[in-house]
């Protein structure tokens, strides 16, 4: 059994589920995501691996049905994280070239969700504090942190082409701690309080129903804006490729042995 570490790149779609998009596992309204990673083998059967990776969320009020479509809220938001974790093999990879593996860890992400206004343009929604956040009338709600941490679990399975180079696929979620990556959470505050400490368009922002239907009308306060009980998750699925890091030395250096030098030009010899 060989512990040499691999170098890994994952590539596929990351999705989010929450206020605006309580579905989870669906291919709607996802975003491309990258990560590169590095596996180093501690066990026939354990694994380490650490990594980073890059993507977006979004979701909107009016891809959904019934009740939240008039609410008529929506957010965007770019992703970065880093995890790490052990991977957990369900046969001796030794002997086996298939082999199915859970994982469980840690990761550290950052969001920064936005929306476009009425006019079109890009608004980032934390600093308004839409839910009252920051504001003396409601000392509960402080403003969310935009960079934040989350529980790793994923399952996947790989499959070895060579001692060297690994294929696989993978289905990854994150528990988070925020209720906050879609800005929606708990419930309305009074419009003219936020209007008066925030401004119009934060009071605009917390409230679009009337963007669809003019005879809305901005709700009461305390009446419900989210689900504050459920957090928010995201996940991923997509597909892996490892090579062993010797491999890729190997590689590096028969291409330098390889590499033609100059030629020294010497004195012809007579005898």
């Amino acid at each position: 059994f060989s512990k040499a570490p691999s170098i890994g790149v994952s590539a596929g779609f990351v999705n989010y589920e929450g206020d605006l998009k309580p579905n989870s596992f669906t291919f709607s309204q996802s975003h491309p995501y990258l990560s590169f990673y590095v596996v180093k083998p501690l066990h026939n059967r354990v694994s380490l691996r650490a990594g980073a990776g890059v993507g977006a969320l979004e979701a909107a009020d009016r891809n959904n049905r019934g009740y939240l479509v008039p609410r008529n809220l929506s957010f965007q938001t770019s992703l970065k994280e880093a995890y790490a974790g052990l991977e957990l093999y369900f046969f001796n990879r030794e002997k086996a070239r298939f082999a199915p593996y859970v994982f469980a860890g840690a990761a550290v992400f950052h969001v920064n969700p936005w929306a476009r206004d009425r006019d079109g343009s890009k608004v980032y929604l934390q600093p308004l504090g839409t839910e009252g956040q920051g504001l003396e009338a409601y000392p509960g709600r402080t403003p969310y942190a935009l960079t934040q941490y989350a529980l790793c679990m994923a399952g996947g399975v790989k499959f070895e082409l060579s001692p060297s180079v690994t294929i696989g696929w993978e289905l990854s979620q994150r528990k988070t701690f925020t209720d906050y990556i879609d800005d929606v959470s708990s419930s309305y505050v009074d419009r003219q309080e936020l209007l008066a400490a925030r401004g119009p368009v934060a009071a605009d922002m917390a409230f679009r129903g009337d963007e669809i239907d003019a005879d809305s009308h901005y709700p009461a306060a305390g009446e419900q804006r989210g689900t504050p009980t459920e957090n928010d998750w995201y996940y991923f699925f997509g597909v892996t490729l490892e090579v062993r890091m010797s491999a890729v030395k190997s590689k590096i250096a028969s291409i330098r042995r390889g590499k033609p030098g100059r030629r020294i030009q010497r004195c012809p010899s007579i005898f």
